[in-house]
């Protein structure tokens, strides 16, 4: 038998067994695309309820403290947030009883059942269930429920459809091809080729995927650190009502001491006890700023600002606060932009930057300041969910220290965390840094490696000219008082901040009237025409905020002059972290020598 008479048989074997061939290439195709299609709906629903639970979770850390304090109200803003997601059917949060606390439902005809259902996930049809634990340490706090729609079984169908119709036309393209040996290779070296279309495919979904999972984990810090935010800046809000009380009477104290006739050997003594417990107030008072700092809801004074400068005029300052075994270094780039910031704020996160880098560098090291011109692209800001792209001034610290660890990386700027000895730090520097930056409108990163040091990177958005300038600093003042027994109308919610506000004021010499509330302020207006100044707190209970009751004081009497105070500022006359135009602030607690100039530089304008 000749080679040619081999290979024609071979041939006409391989014609023979094309037919069982395209057969059996489509039964096994048509079994891949269900198993793909199952495979792929039981992924779909993995992933599904992955999510639905991330956001139960969340929902949990974000109510544990409306749950601890029994706040309804907190907790309904918190569960009606979830509306803005139009896949959540209900929601709701129960307590330790399983009782219903606070809930939300897109359909009243389908509402959350009024008492906690099983802990877990529950799929049914269309609709996927989680009921999830709200713990404090090894504490019940009760529950969150969360119900979601799934896909439509119309719209599986149809992708079953769609996989089935996909499987036969391969199929029927398999038989068609096993006509010929020919168009069977052809056929072969095309599959060849889809399947290395398929392989990038998964590579791009993997990467996609990979993505998506960064994004989630960086709303889900922020959505944290924004919790913990919301609780320091009320409970520092709570403080710095306290420490006005404690601050005003230790001022008056000192002040009234003379008419007391103390003898010589008290009198030390005396002055001695109250110069400390004004220097453990004055540090409460700095904790409390702190704290506003990292909550973003202390108000700042921008100006526009030349990094370079600032930077250059602290060189000195560091150096003295460093000590000797610390070199600092400058490096400063050519043609850096302006930006428009708070300058007190900024040379203040500097040094707390700058005297951390110090504490990592035992036995001395050398810290180095560099400024550069950044600009931040998509791709970079791709999955921070509160940083824009665009033109940034950074502002890089760099020690050579020890470093840090992922560990204490992934929890640097929560407040109160710390890795120094106790006494030696409060855990609040690096979460001020952050809320300045981020009150900014400005994104920090940290990148650190042990044993080689570390550099914190800030970056503040470029200065935009619409902004405009704030005034320079004035001149320092000798402490005024009145001249012609101003009238003054205080509106404080707080009896002893009240108290305490309207008894310094009278010892500066002014005719002081006072109201609880703004409704109560209001009727004093227009009873009282010879008022000349209103000082009131921003929060005032009753349904008329400070700036509602200011706003209608001045449309009673246009030239009455308005001056604010605040322990918390909220969105009342601050917005965008800065105090809108013309509004004169002054924060809790603020002392005797601090409420005289401000209100006689009030007057005065």
């Amino acid at each position: 038998m000749t080679d040619a008479s081999v290979k024609a048989r071979k041939r006409s074997n391989l014609w023979r067994a094309t037919p069982a061939i395209a057969v059996t290439i489509a039964v096994v195709l048509l079994v891949a695309g269900i198993a793909i299609a199952l495979i792929a709906e039981r992924s779909y629903d993995r992933q599904k309820s992955r999510e639905v639970e991330v956001q139960g979770g969340i929902l949990a850390s974000t109510v544990s403290a409306a749950l601890s304090f029994g706040d309804q109200k907190a907790a309904q803003e918190y569960v009606g947030a979830l509306a803005a997601n139009p896949e959540i059917l209900n929601a709701a949060v129960y307590d330790p009883d399983g009782t219903l606390f606070a809930s939300f439902s897109r359909s009243p005809e389908l509402p959350p059942p009024a008492h906690l259902p099983p802990q877990g996930t529950v799929t049914a049809r269309d609709r996927l269930t989680v009921v999830t634990p709200v713990m404090q340490g090894k504490t019940l706090l009760g529950a969150v429920y969360l119900q979601t729609v799934l896909e439509p079984e119309e719209r599986r169908l149809a992708r079953f459809g769609i996989v089935a119709l996909l499987t036969t036309m391969a199929a029927v393209v398999v038989a068609v091809l096993g006509i010929a040996h020919s168009t069977l290779t052809r056929a072969n070296t095309e599959l060849e080729q889809q399947s290395l279309a398929l392989a990038e495919s998964n590579r791009t979904l993997l990467k996609q995927i990979d993505e998506r999972e960064k994004a989630e984990a960086a709303l889900r810090q922020a959505q944290k650190m924004e919790a913990i935010g919301h609780l320091t800046g009320g409970v520092a809000h709570d403080f710095n009502n306290l420490l006005q009380i404690i601050l005003s009477s230790l001022g008056m104290l000192k002040r009234r001491a003379p008419r007391w006739n103390l003898t010589e050997e008290a009198q030390p003594e005396f002055q001695g006890f109250v110069e400390a417990a004004t220097v453990g107030a004055n540090r409460a008072a700095g904790l409390t700023r702190q704290l506003l700092a990292f909550a973003r809801r202390q108000p700042l004074e921008p100006t526009r600002i030349d990094v370079n400068r600032l930077v250059g005029g602290m060189s000195e300052l560091l150096r003295r606060t460093l000590g000797e075994a610390v070199s600092v270094e400058t490096v400063q780039s050519g043609g850096l932009w302006p930006i428009f910031a708070d300058a007190n704020q900024l040379e203040s996160a500097l040094l707390n930057l700058a005297v951390n880098a110090r504490d990592a560098m035992e036995g001395g090291g050398k810290l180095t300041i560099e400024t550069a011109n950044a600009f931040l692209d998509e791709n970079y800001v791709r999955s921070l969910p509160d940083v824009p792209a665009g033109q940034y001034v950074l502002v890089a610290v760099t020690d050579t220290g020890s470093g840090m660890t992922r560990e204490v990386l992934a929890s640097a700027f929560e407040p109160f965390f710390t890795t120094k000895d106790v006494g030696h730090g409060t855990g609040l520097g690096l979460s001020q840094v952050y809320g300045f930056v981020k009150q900014s409108g400005g994104h920090i990163k940290i990148y650190s490696e042990l044993g080689e040091g570390t550099t914190v990177k800030l970056y503040l958005p470029r200065f935009a000219a619409q902004e405009g300038e704030a005034a320079g600093d004035g001149g320092e003042q000798v402490l005024p008082k009145a001249t012609h027994a101003e009238v003054i109308l205080v509106v404080e919610d707080e009896e002893g901040v009240r108290a305490f506000t309207v008894e310094m004021l009278r010892e500066l010499g002014y005719s002081v009237l006072e109201a609880a509330n703004g409704h109560a302020g209001l009727r004093q207006i227009e009873a009282n025409p010879a008022i000349q100044l209103l000082f009131t707190d921003v929060g005032l209970p009753g349904g008329m905020n400070g700036r509602q009751l200011a706003d209608q004081a001045m449309k009673l009497r246009p030239g009455l002059k308005v001056l604010f105070t605040s322990g918390y500022t909220r969105n009342a006359i601050v917005h965008g972290g800065r105090l809108d135009a013309g509004v004169a602030l002054i924060g809790k607690p603020f002392t005797y020598a601090a409420l005289a100039e401000k209100i006689s530089e009030v007057l005065g304008a």
